[in-house]
């Protein structure tokens, strides 16, 4: 029978080591749909109206604050400028109705 060396075999062991993690360095792992978290019974309180001002650079665009969602209560996300995308526009954050509860859609870019 013909075996390799101990020394061999680990060589070859960390070399596949080393393949494997080179190929999951290029993995990423992204939520099933556009919605996030649990469900929650308490309803998000009404939008806060927030003051503008002048866009820090030509072309800005306003992105609306939201109420987001954090251990066990809402909390204000201030809004914020931001550089156009060409081919893409702005779709708000926003809380839809789930049954008796609530559940959190983060705001996006989507293609025109």
């Amino acid at each position: 029978m013909n075996v390799l060396p101990l020394s061999r075999r680990r060589g070859a062991g960390a070399v596949a080591a080393a393949a494997a993690a080179l190929l999951l360095a290029g993995c990423a792992v992204y939520p099933a749909g556009p919605y996030y978290g649990d469900v929650v019974a308490v309803a998000p309180p009404p939008v806060r109206i927030e003051a503008v001002g002048v866009a820090p650079f030509p072309g800005a665009i306003w992105i609306n604050g939201y109420w987001g969602w954090r251990g066990g209560g809402h909390y204000w996300v201030p809004g914020r400028w931001d550089r156009p995308r060409p081919g893409y526009h702005w779709s708000p954050h926003r809380w839809d109705r789930r049954g008796p509860g609530w559940r959190e859609r983060p705001g996006r870019w989507d293609r025109d």
